[in-house]
């Protein structure tokens, strides 16, 4: 069977040069007789592979020498909880309350302290980001936290919020890598890695130096402390040894490519032609604000439940796989990572004119 196009929100399309050197490599790493997968984390080789790792992620985002690079276990979801853990001096964080995963963090952190909705587009389905341009930052906050790009609802901060001076904390998972950062902005940046940069089991923690202390909350446990992963080199326990190796394959071939600039530019373009078919269609329209819009995420809908699940349907028989919006809003979502090739996006916006003509009366 071929390979169809997977446009699942993650876990996610990999690009198939990395599967096929990460297939070739399986038996025997290298030559030393092993796969990746059995091998010692402890061992010089993986010693290796981990740093090429993290000096090629240091390379792609341009990251300041006083930022430490962790690659962590728990996904994004393990680090609702760890922010506040580490962070909490005051007990305080403010969140911007931009979808789901924004709202579970907040959750989380009302665990530990006190957490304050500065602002949230919870009024209109999510469907915008609110203006942080001069919120009501608490004074006595330890940081804001954002979602960058939220996965579900196909929103993206375009401009990030104005935080009077506190540190900004940032879920970039669904956005990592699709473009430049200025790494300075932020005081942690985390990412799961299985929307953009590698298989399920990894996260990756870009932490400002000064934030890594052993002032944590009382009775955070020892697996949950930045220190403890920054002394040991993310090599405290065994590590996702494999995942962090096809991560590792990721970065290069983005290097190949061109690098974060080039990325951005291709991913604008796979973007717009989607967008802009959605912009003209009769049947189809996109769920979100235009001005933010994601380049990763793009929800839309016909309005009519019985044609979405149609449109699944037929979707799926034609090879264009999860395409399913998320079990909370329905309808559609097209997640067109990095990975994703543009004529994936060629071939998505002409089945669904196609489709549209089939079932326009």
């Amino acid at each position: 069977m071929s390979r169809v196009y997977n446009f699942s929100a993650g876990p996610a399309v990999l690009p198939e040069e990395v599967l096929r050197e990460a297939a070739e490599e399986m038996m025997d790493y290298k030559g030393c007789g092993m796969s990746v997968m059995e091998m010692s984390h402890r061992s010089k080789v993986y010693e290796t592979i981990i740093k090429e790792a993290e000096a090629d992620l240091r390379e792609l985002l341009e990251i300041p020498d006083n930022y430490k690079v962790l690659f962590l276990q728990g996904g994004a979801s393990q680090q609702f909880a760890m922010v506040p853990m580490n962070l909490f001096k005051n007990r305080v964080g403010d969140y911007i309350i931009t979808g789901q995963w924004a709202k579970k963090a907040y959750q989380e952190a009302k665990l530990y302290g006190t957490a304050n909705a500065v602002a949230s587009s919870a009024d209109k389905t999510f469907s915008y980001i609110p203006d942080v341009s001069d919120l009501a930052i608490s004074d006595d906050a330890d940081y804001v936290y954002i979602c960058e790009n939220n996965t579900i609802y196909g929103t993206k901060f375009k401009n990030l919020p104005n935080t009077k001076g506190k540190t900004l904390v940032a879920d970039l998972s669904s956005c990592f890598l699709s473009e430049p950062v200025d790494v300075s902005m932020y005081g942690l940046i985390f990412a799961g890695a299985q929307k953009n940069v590698g298989p399920a089991g990894v996260v990756i923690a870009i932490i400002r130096e000064d934030l890594i202390t052993e002032d944590v909350l009382p009775g955070t446990p020892t697996m949950l402390r930045y220190k403890i992963h920054d002394e040991a080199e993310s090599l405290y326990n065994t590590p996702p040894a494999y995942g962090i190796y096809v991560c590792g394959k990721v970065f290069k071939w983005l290097k190949k490519r061109g690098g974060l600039s080039a990325m951005k530019e291709y991913n604008e373009k796979k973007a717009a032609l989607l967008y802009d078919f959605l912009d003209q269609s009769q049947m189809f329209s996109g769920t979100v604000v235009k001005e933010d819009r994601s380049l990763m995420n793009v929800p839309f809908v016909t309005g009519n439940d019985e044609l979405d699940a149609l449109f699944v349907k037929e979707a799926k028989a034609a090879g264009f796989e999860n395409l399913k919006g998320h079990r909370s809003v329905g309808g559609m979502r097209a997640s067109i990572y990095n990975a994703m090739p543009m004529e994936g996006v060629e071939a998505l916006v002409a089945f669904m004119k196609e489709f549209e003509a089939n079932n326009t009366k």
